[in-house]
C-alpha cells in the first residue's frame, strides 16, 4: 500500500474512532447520567457545562466526519480532551465512581488519535496547509 493511502486510510480510521467514542458519551451528558452529573458538579459546571461539552464534542464528530472540516474536528477534540484530562487530574482523579479509568483512558485515547489526525492532515490547516502542500502530504 503507498504511503499516502496507508496515512489516509489510517487517518480515516482513527476520524471513526474519535467520533463514535465522542458520540456514545452524548447519551450519558444529555440524559444527566449519574457519572456525568456527578463530574461536572465536582467542577461546578452543572448542568451548563455537561451539556455545553456535549454540543462541542456532537460539533466535533460532525466536523471529524467531513472532509473539508476534519483538521478543525480534530483539533476541537482534541482541545475538548484537553480540558477533561486536566479536571481529571488536578480535581477528579484518574477513577470516577468505580469506572477503573475507563473515563480517563477514553480522554487520553481521544487526544492522541486526534493528535495523529491533525497530523496525518496538516496540509489541511489553513496557512500552515500552503507551507506544508508542497511535501506530499495527505488532503
Amino acid at each position: 500500500m503507498h504511503g499516502r493511502s496507508m496515512a489516509h486510510g489510517l487517518s480515516w480510521l482513527l476520524q471513526l474512532v474519535v467520533a463514535v467514542i465522542l458520540l456514545q458519551t452524548l447519551f450519558f451528558k444529555f440524559t444527566a447520567a449519574p457519572e456525568s452529573v456527578f463530574i461536572f458538579s465536582t467542577l461546578g459546571a452543572e448542568p451548563w457545562g455537561r451539556i455545553g461539552s456535549g454540543l462541542i464534542e456532537l460539533i466535533a464528530s460532525v466536523l471529524l466526519l467531513a472532509p473539508r472540516t476534519t483538521v478543525f474536528g480534530a483539533a476541537l477534540a482534541m482541545g475538548s480532551m484537553a480540558g477533561a484530562l486536566a479536571s481529571h487530574l488536578l480535581l477528579l482523579g484518574i477513577e470516577i465512581m468505580g469506572d477503573g479509568g475507563l473515563l480517563f483512558t477514553l480522554a487520553v485515547l481521544v487526544f492522541v488519535a486526534s493528535a495523529i489526525v491533525l497530523y496525518i492532515r496538516r496540509a489541511g490547516i489553513p496557512l500552515l496547509g500552503m507551507r506544508f502542500s508542497h511535501l506530499g502530504e495527505v488532503r
